[in-house]
């Protein structure tokens, strides 16, 4: 039987209003090269920031939760102007954060 990935932990916020920013701006290439540049983008990016930026201004530190926590609060965003989900979404948020630790996506290593 396989051994269980170990939660991935975020170094403690000490900028989070500049770590939502560079979120913003990562999360907003991606949404736009994965399909095309569109206005609803600009709106996914900047309500997945303020997520992250509220979730690491309480401490929150846990990769999972965060995904966890944009996951449930996106769920309230209207997609139908995307062709995204906030499921998506959030599986490129932990994609941005495992790439800014030098992690890799597959095995966590």
């Amino acid at each position: 039987m396989a051994e269980p990935i170990p939660p991935i932990t975020l170094p403690p916020a000490r900028n989070p209003q500049q770590e939502g920013e560079w979120l913003r701006l990562a999360l907003l290439g991606w949404l736009d090269y994965e399909f095309i540049p569109e206005q609803v983008n600009q709106q996914i990016a900047e309500r997945v920031a303020q997520i992250f930026i509220r979730q690491r201004m309480e401490g929150e530190n846990d990769l999972g939760s965060l995904v966890m926590a944009i996951v449930t609060e996106m769920e309230s965003f209207d997609f139908s102007e995307s062709f995204f989900s906030e499921f998506a979404v959030a599986n490129a948020v932990s994609d941005l954060l495992l790439d800014s630790l030098g992690i890799d996506h597959c095995c966590g290593q």
